[in-house]
């Protein structure tokens, strides 16, 4: 089972790819190259940074976006966002103006509203709520680190709270996105990726 990691510049790759082999991964591509994209049993999408600058780093990769959306979209390999790799998924961010996502799952990031007392960014440690039962997506704790969150999303899989309530994480049929960072989140962290390379959709 091969495993794409897409390097588009805006995520912590050291990490996710060491916390996927620790999982139980033994074919990880470190890659941006749509062919290989296209021919990976699994994708997964990092991304830390601004909403723009990860999205414009995806784009200017040519055919990396296609490949991702023919291989998940229409073929049906498990995807999984992580952080701004799951905001991504969104119709659009609102972090320095306006711009475009993905598209694949309804919804916009928006920035917390700040409120007295309220720290952003919402870092630390936070609950995962799960919405429905889902094979990748389970209760319990997790390391997160965003100012700006998936708000209105319409596939909901899992719920935490800073201030409000706000999107843990999102789930669409081969498609799976968490707001947390898996790879900095120890025990929990490693069990939601061994549930992804288990997960059989």
């Amino acid at each position: 089972m091969t495993i794409a990691l897409i390097d588009y510049g805006a995520g912590n790759l050291r990490s996710v790819h060491n916390a996927l082999v620790a999982a139980g991964a033994e074919h990880v591509a470190v890659t941006a190259d749509p062919d290989v994209v296209g021919q990976a049993d699994r994708i997964v999408l990092p991304g830390v940074g601004a909403f723009a600058a990860c999205m414009n780093g995806l784009s200017a990769i040519p055919g990396l976006i296609e490949a991702m959306e023919r291989r998940v979209r229409r073929e049906g390999a498990p995807f999984l966002g992580i952080c701004v790799g799951m905001q991504l998924l969104a119709d659009a961010g609102e972090e320095h103006g306006r711009h475009a996502g993905l598209g694949w799952i309804g919804g916009t990031v928006r920035a917390f509203d700040p409120a007295p007392g309220l720290r952003i960014p919402h870092m630390g440690w936070n609950d995962v709520i799960p919405s429905f039962a889902h094979p990748v997506i389970a209760a319990g704790e997790a390391y997160y680190l965003h100012g700006y969150h998936f708000a209105d999303a319409v596939d909901v899989a899992a719920t935490s709270n800073h201030g409000a309530p706000f999107t843990a994480a999102v789930a669409r049929d081969t498609i799976v996105g968490v707001q947390y960072h898996p790879e900095k989140s120890q025990a929990y962290g490693l069990a939601t990726l061994e549930r992804f390379l288990a997960w059989r959709p």
